[in-house]
């Protein structure tokens, strides 16, 4: 009976043209891959090799079982592939790390549509910031991290892989309707996270100007009802106003500084099918 490994074996050799070549690509030792061909030809009944000088070459009975190995290799690997894809998304677990206004927009829409393609799959979610959620995923404890950067951010390690998933455009929150950031050059304003103060500043300084940064909240339903109670003004993503949206105050879109919004796996291509199907999801839903 003709053995799956046996014919893996005759495979390498043909393929390499030498015991020792298709040692190393099997990752057996030469004898073991010696030790299997003699197999494989007890089981055949007929020589399928035969040495020449320091060497060995098939005979034509080889050649043809090689050339059929070949085949019945590549279609079971295809096959596991296949059958181990399918079984990930029926039953697979992703983790996921986004920051608030993500979490309330596209992650329920995302979430959503896995339920509906993929029942089985479970999505784990977790609140943090971009930074935390970037060292949460180099540590694997998350296997994908929604983060905002702006596009000429550098990348911030050779492991993670990003996918751009959409721009999100940067407000002025504030009282008046139709203003501008240039208009509070001597406000109070309301900053948030280290990665937020930062995006500030850069609007600010756009406008020639350093930003006094009075009050600190990462919560967007605090940063808009301190602007309606004229504590302050502030910056907003979009995401963040879809999120929630304070009646009290005005928005102004704030033009050639958005945030893009990138989806980030860890580690060497490609991703798992059920880590793909979520990363996927995540475009579709930021669309």
């Amino acid at each position: 009976m003709l053995s799956l490994v046996h014919l893996r074996v005759l495979a390498a050799v043909a393929r390499r043209g030498s015991v020792t070549e298709a040692a190393k690509d099997l990752h057996y030792s030469q004898p073991s891959v010696s030790h299997h061909l003699s197999r494989l030809e007890a089981a055949t009944g007929v020589k399928l090799v035969q040495r020449v000088g320091r060497g060995i070459r098939l005979t034509p009975e080889g050649r043809l079982l090689a050339d059929r190995a070949a085949e019945i290799v590549g279609r079971v690997d295809a096959a596991t592939a296949e059958l181990a894809a399918q079984a990930g998304l029926r039953a697979g677990r992703v983790r996921l790390a986004a920051n608030a206004s993500a979490l309330s927009t596209i992650v329920p829409k995302a979430a959503v549509e896995l339920a509906r393609a993929y029942p089985g799959l479970e999505l784990v979610l977790v609140d943090r910031h971009p930074v935390e959620a970037l060292q949460m995923l180099r540590h694997g404890e998350i296997d994908i991290a929604l983060v905002f950067q702006h596009a000429d951010a550098p990348v911030e390690d050779e492991g993670f892989r990003p996918v751009h998933i959409a721009d999100d455009p940067i407000y002025l929150i504030s009282r008046r309707p139709g203003d501008t950031v240039a208009n509070h050059r001597r406000s109070a304003w309301i900053g948030g996270c280290l990665r937020c103060q930062s995006e500030l500043v850069g609007v600010c300084r756009q406008e020639g100007f350093t930003p006094r940064i009075a009050s600190l909240s990462d919560d967007m339903v605090v940063v808009q009802a301190l602007v309606a109670a004229s504590a302050g003004v502030a910056t907003l993503p979009g995401l963040a106003l879809r999120a929630h949206r304070q009646p009290d105050v005005h928005a102004t879109e704030i033009a050639g500084f958005p945030r893009r919004i990138h989806a980030v796996t860890y580690g060497e291509p490609p991703d798992p099918p059920a880590i793909a199907a979520v990363v996927a999801a995540l475009a579709e839903a930021a669309a």
